[in-house]
């Protein structure tokens, strides 16, 4: 896919807000977000784990719902928002797409930021070094196993869906802080791969900038922060590219 833009652009990126009724503040901030700041950029980029969790777009619950009416009123502002799914979210599917006029884009997407052919993806596939992950997001991936998923009932899916993120936390807790985050000679491959000397992804919530050499190139990657205490966004202008965070106010009654 190709995003040109022009030299007046704001673009936006976010991930890792984890989206969930029992986190209202996060939910405010990023409702905040969207009115008084995307409505005046070019575009945002939604680099996946924008929901905490996802069964189904028939679940239709009333934060889900109030999340698509948000993007489509960024959209009907003339700013376009862009999908990637995230590893909490990688079942969002077009219904659920189409109801907030948003497009759904691979999980390696390269696009022009100002001249500079740049990959943006969720970023959970270069943690390599997370085995017992990486067989289990291979599973869930199937596309066999998606389909029977989503035939069964919407309270099993619940179920099923609160076991397996319980499961992902206790597993968490005994990994060593450097098996979950990118392999440095994934990165490097997967950038030659795709033939970029820039990259964003979220996933790791490790908000940083990270300058190296690819051959005889400089490159940089970005990552995006986590919605956990704070907003966390990326704006890039034809003047670069800067991580910012915000404030959570306190929740109106």
């Amino acid at each position: 896919m190709e995003f040109h833009c022009p030299l007046s652009m704001t673009v936006l990126f976010i991930s890792d807000l984890h989206l969930s009724p029992s986190h209202p503040e996060i939910t405010h901030c990023f409702f905040r977000f969207l009115k008084e700041e995307a409505t005046k950029a070019s575009a945002l980029y939604v680099l996946g784990d924008l929901f905490e969790s996802w069964i189904g777009d028939d679940d239709e619950t009333p934060l889900h719902l109030s999340v698509a009416a948000a993007f489509k009123s960024l959209h009907d502002h003339g700013v376009p928002v862009y999908f990637i799914h995230g590893n909490r979210d990688f079942l969002v599917g077009k219904r659920f797409a189409k109801l907030a006029e948003m497009t759904l884009l691979p999980e390696h997407c390269v696009i022009d930021l100002f001249g500079k052919p740049t990959l943006i993806m969720h970023g959970d596939t270069l943690c390599i070094q997370d085995e017992a992950y990486q067989r289990y997001r291979k599973k869930v991936h199937n596309r066999l196993i998606q389909w029977l998923f989503f035939r069964l009932p919407l309270r099993i899916r619940k179920n099923i869906g609160e076991k397996l993120r319980q499961s992902s936390s206790d597993s968490n807790q005994y990994k060593s802080y450097d098996i979950m985050d990118v392999d440095p000679a994934e990165v490097v491959r997967v950038m030659n791969d795709e033939n970029v000397t820039q990259m964003i992804h979220g996933h790791t919530h490790r908000p940083a900038k990270h300058e190296m050499n690819i051959g005889n190139q400089s490159a940089r990657r970005i990552v995006l922060g986590d919605w956990y205490t704070q907003g966390s966004i990326l704006r890039c202008t034809a003047n670069g590219c800067e991580l910012e965070t915000r404030a959570f106010d306190a929740i109106p009654p």
